[in-house]
């Protein structure tokens, strides 16, 4: 605009020059006129252009996108890594030694409680029976006669109870052996699934030898730790989302219990979540993913976090402020009470009804001239 009043003021004074000098004036005399005429002129030009510049057409506006504050509702959770695991997942080992002489399932064989999985060399033991149960047949013909002497006042009473007290004696004793046969004989504790089968027929079996894994997953459990600064907030009960990034599968389930010790090596507690499992997806040692909800509020000012910056004096953002005639940015400090999915919970610094700059934000500074689209 300067330079085209500028341009538009030469040739005026040019036409002067020429008038001036023909009226006879001195060079100095001209000088003086020409100088005074420009002041003037200067003075209008500064004028006109305060003129346009309160009307605002002498400087470019940028436009933005406003979006006016209202109550949202705000939630924050938080994201811990939890393990699945089944409470009937057992490794399976014999009540006695021996050989293995059978082993009668395969691995993934589905079996009921009580099915017999394999069966220990049991000659010794039946030996001992067979032993014991000739020598009970005997005692018991002795007792029986005794027992008849005795009650016709015949005998001793002595004989009479030492009789009674062998055949009593090796009666326990071939229940012993008995019991001793059946745990030769390997059983299922529970319904479930043979998962691995660790050793192979003719193999010395032992309480301390792995002989299967079974396993039952029709409910499993997920445990995770969570850090101790959340105690105050995650209770029993309060619902929590679960994620299985490894098999592409979501489900929500309630806490089922949070555990009244805090781990000292990581300061944490643990939380559990039951799960049913009918379709058996969830495989015991699976990781998940738990999002817990530990802060929630209705009435709230929330902004996209993405449009909060930050200098040497805090967290701004910019907001679009009526001023005489025009609309201009003013950047607002705020403070930020939590962040969570890219929005952050505002505690102070705006208020409802405020018009803040979600669009075009990066293209002002304060006091930017504006206009929304």
């Amino acid at each position: 605009m300067k330079k085209i009043l500028i341009a538009a003021i030469i040739p005026l004074l040019f036409s002067c020059s020429a008038k001036d000098a023909e009226k006879g004036l001195s060079k100095e005399d001209q000088l003086k006129k020409y100088k005074s005429e420009l002041a003037i002129l200067k003075k209008k030009i500064s004028g006109l252009e305060k003129e346009i510049k309160s009307e605002g057409n002498n400087e470019e506006t940028i436009n933005v996108v406003v979006t006016e504050l209202t109550n949202s509702k705000f939630e924050h959770f938080i994201q811990v890594t939890g393990n699945v695991e089944a409470d009937k997942n057992i490794t399976i080992t014999p009540e006695a030694n021996g050989n293995i002489i059978s082993i009668d399932v395969v691995e993934g064989q589905k079996v009921k409680k009580g099915d017999v999985l394999g069966k220990l060399n049991t000659a010794q033991i039946q030996r001992g029976i067979d032993e014991v149960r000739t020598k009970l047949n005997l005692a018991t013909t002795i007792f029986e006669r005794q027992e008849r002497l005795w009650n016709q006042k015949i005998g001793s009473e002595i004989e009479y109870l030492q009789a009674k007290a062998n055949k009593e004696s090796l009666e326990r004793n071939l229940e012993g052996l008995e019991a001793q046969k059946e745990l030769a004989i390997i059983t299922a504790p529970f319904n479930g699934i043979i998962d691995e089968i660790h050793q192979k027929k003719g193999e010395l079996a032992s309480p301390t030898i792995p002989f299967a894994q079974l396993v039952n997953i029709d409910q499993v459990y997920v445990e995770a730790d969570v850090a101790e600064t959340y105690l105050n907030y995650i209770k029993a009960g309060e619902n929590a989302e679960l994620e299985f990034p490894a098999i592409g599968y979501n489900t929500n389930a309630p806490i089922y219990r949070t555990s009244n010790i805090i781990d000292p090596g990581n300061r944490s507690f643990k939380v559990r979540i039951n799960l049913n499992n009918p379709g058996h997806k969830i495989k015991p040692n699976l990781i998940s993913v738990l999002k817990i909800k530990d802060y929630e509020i209705d009435n709230a000012i929330v902004v996209p976090s993405i449009i909060v910056k930050k200098d040497f004096e805090g967290n701004y953002l910019y907001v679009a402020k009526k001023e005489g005639k025009n609309l201009v940015a003013r950047k607002t400090y705020i403070q930020i009470l939590k962040t969570y999915n890219n929005l952050s919970l505002v505690e102070s610094g705006v208020q409802l009804g405020d018009k803040i700059i979600t669009e075009g934000y990066s293209q002002v500074v304060n006091g930017t001239l504006i206009s929304t689209k």
